[in-house]
């Protein structure tokens, strides 16, 4: 799974009148941490807090005219001012996208940026190759929790205690999050579990979540 070219991501995901499409460069490194500071606070720890760190991008993601890695970030742009980051991870050997973080500029939060993007995600993935796609949302607010239901990913689960967040200033606790899902392969490309390799537990939760004759999202 090759990621795509921005022309490609253009062509895939209508933006706003106005806003376009930029992969990150290097040079750009120290002025998108502080940005992502600055509009998402509550992210100083947990699995997101990466993106506070320059290091994170000098090490992990691919960065326009770079070697590729498994990270990409995206930037949503209008005139000179950065509005968004969009940041997704392959895992090429599962054909399986995360989606990784999505944060969106307080000055631009009424344009329906987010919505957008969400939308986005499913073709975008798509032309690279992607058969799965799965995103964790916090419970600690609703609107990512909205926005993932609203694109048609479906929840799977809640993972107790697989984030950490600061729930009050200074104390730093594990969270539950919930686990959402795309299939983009049709059901005769799914192995449906034979229910005797199921424990009763696990038959009755994948009878619940996938009842059979349903199709998948």
């Amino acid at each position: 799974m090759k990621w795509l070219t921005v022309a490609d991501v253009t062509k895939l995901v209508p933006l706003p009148a106005g806003y376009r499409f930029e992969q990150l460069k290097r040079e750009e490194i120290p002025k998108l941490v502080k940005c992502v500071a600055e509009w998402h606070p509550d992210i100083v720890v947990g699995a997101a807090s990466c993106y506070l760190h320059a290091e994170f991008y000098d090490e992990k993601v691919f960065l326009d005219g770079e070697r590729e890695r498994d990270v990409c970030v995206l930037l949503v742009k209008r005139d000179d001012e950065t509005a968004a980051l969009w940041s997704f991870e392959r895992e090429s050997a599962a054909l399986t996208i995360y989606g990784r973080f999505l944060v969106v500029s307080p000055a631009h939060r009424g344009s329906k940026l987010a919505v957008h993007l969400m939308a986005g995600t499913e073709p975008l993935c798509r032309a690279m190759g992607a058969e799965f796609i799965y995103a964790m949302a916090t419970l600690k607010v609703p609107n990512m929790q909205i926005a993932l239901e609203r694109a048609g990913y479906r929840l799977l689960g809640l993972t107790p205690g697989y984030d950490r967040e600061m729930v009050a200033p200074g104390v730093v606790k594990r969270v539950f999050e919930a686990v959402y899902a795309k299939v983009l392969v049709g059901e005769d490309d799914l192995l449906r579990p034979d229910p005797a390799n199921l424990t009763p537990r696990t038959k009755a939760l994948f009878e619940q979540l996938f009842p059979s004759g349903q199709q998948l999202p």
